[in-house]
């Protein structure tokens, strides 16, 4: 999983606007004064700090940077806490101080509110309108960013969900990628008959989960699935009903792996055959050429079709943000940067590296598979949704992946499960709600 803050890991509280890291305290702010980290968040000239919590992208982040620095005058120093639990402490806690980093990645939507209303991050408003009227950046995309109408954050890169496949496993089979439901549904009859298990499925690591969840409501309805994520229609209707039947169904044919299958296995179960198709992000590209496939040669990827042929194409997206505390050290080269992130000559260079699609509709993907994806997505105008991990109240979309992940182990019938989830969104809506009196 990308994003900051997600559903990996279990957290009691969620943010207040009252500022709540004032309330951490003292013993919390030691760990800050004693993490290894302090030190480095210092000024160094013609650089700006970014923290984040994925080690293996600081390549990517320098490469980035250099392009950066050639527009701003500022290279990009990374500063990874690869534990994700403690990188949300210390952020958290490094916000309120004069040790502030520069930039750090955050998760977008709700996670992105909850700290933006603490008020220590910077208002990038002037900069998201800069980008809409260049055209970097898409108007829909800004309530993600946003709390309480200012933007908060600028898109760090923008990932589809889909469905993975290996294309010699395909050829063998005489399967080809399905343009409708009936034809994904032939694709899993045929794989399940030659001994290969049609889906990736799995709640381990937790925030998976709700992979599955999330793109079956979207494909039976995704109109509901924007009111469900905003509260504005139950877990109990028909269209969730139908979704968890469909998923239900899937897994008692035998159609999808063990709940407890390890998703870091995932691409080499696919280029093994194991597995025919592979539902993640569209970031899992990276993973799988680092099997020694190639994207459109040896590997490719579909978006899941709708249920019902009449109803609009969707898909799910993800986007981690780049956000400037509002105490940045280089508050004013932070700034500068995240300016210019989007910039195509940037973007290209960023998502080479992650084999993956840029929020920036004029950039295009250096993965045939990823530019093959956005384009047909630009062209037909699918409708983009939010992914569930980042489209409610943190501890509503905590406690909803742990009933999903019970449901996928057969612990909870799917009655049980929604009815569990409704009554939970109820609670957690509502002390939103209060929360932003």
């Amino acid at each position: 999983m990308r994003s900051t803050g997600g559903a990996t890991q279990r957290s009691p509280h969620s943010l207040g606007r009252r500022s709540v890291l004032a309330g951490i305290g003292a013993g919390a702010a030691a760990v800050l004064a004693g993490c290894a980290r302090g030190d480095s968040t210092a000024v160094q000239p013609g650089t700006t700090s970014l923290a984040n919590d994925n080690a293996t992208w600081d390549q990517g982040y320098v490469a980035a940077g250099r392009e950066l620095k050639k527009l701003t005058g500022y290279a990009l120093r990374p500063l990874s806490n690869p534990n994700p639990t403690s990188y949300r402490q210390v952020t958290q806690i490094s916000l309120q101080t004069t040790k502030a980093t520069d930039m750090i990645k955050w998760a977008s939507g709700y996670f992105l509110k909850s700290l933006a209303r603490t008020g220590e991050l910077s208002d990038l408003s002037s900069i998201w309108d800069a980008y809409e009227r260049k055209g970097w950046v898409t108007s829909p995309a800004r309530d993600a960013m946003s709390y309480r109408g200012s933007v908060y954050g600028i898109p760090l890169y923008e990932s589809y969900y889909v469905l993975f496949y290996n294309k010699a496993v395909f050829r063998k089979h005489g399967l080809r990628a399905p343009g409708t439901w009936e034809e994904l549904l032939h694709n899993a009859e045929v794989l399940k008959k030659a001994g290969v298990v049609p889906f990736v499925a799995t709640q381990t690591g937790n925030w998976p989960a709700y992979e599955w969840f999330q793109e079956l409501v979207s494909k039976v309805d995704p109109a509901f699935y924007t009111k469900l994520i905003s509260g504005k229609a139950s877990y109990t209707d028909e269209q969730a009903k139908q979704a968890l039947q469909i998923w239900q169904d899937f897994m008692r044919k035998g159609w999808m792996t063990a709940a407890d299958f390890d998703q870091n296995n995932g691409p080499a179960a696919l280029k093994s055959g194991r597995v025919g198709m592979f539902l993640h992000g569209s970031w899992q590209s990276q993973g799988i050429a680092a099997t020694g496939m190639k994207p459109g040669v040896d590997f490719d990827a579909f978006v899941m079709p709708p249920v019902d042929s009449s109803t609009p194409r969707s898909v799910i997206t993800e986007s981690g943000v780049l956000a400037v505390p509002r105490k940045a050290v280089s508050h004013e080269a932070a700034m500068a940067n995240a300016a210019n992130w989007l910039n195509p000559k940037v973007q290209k260079v960023w998502t080479d590296f992650l084999q993956d699609s840029s929020a920036n509709p004029l950039s295009r993907p250096g993965n045939p598979v990823i530019a093959g994806l956005k384009d047909r997505a630009l062209r037909e105008h699918w409708t983009l949704l939010p992914r569930y991990g980042e489209s409610g109240p943190p501890n509503l979309i905590q406690g909803n992946t742990d009933d999903l992940g019970s449901f996928m182990t057969g612990a909870s019938s799917p009655d049980a499960t929604l009815r569990s989830m409704a009554g939970r969104a109820t609670k957690e809506w509502a002390a939103w709600e209060r929360d932003e009196s």
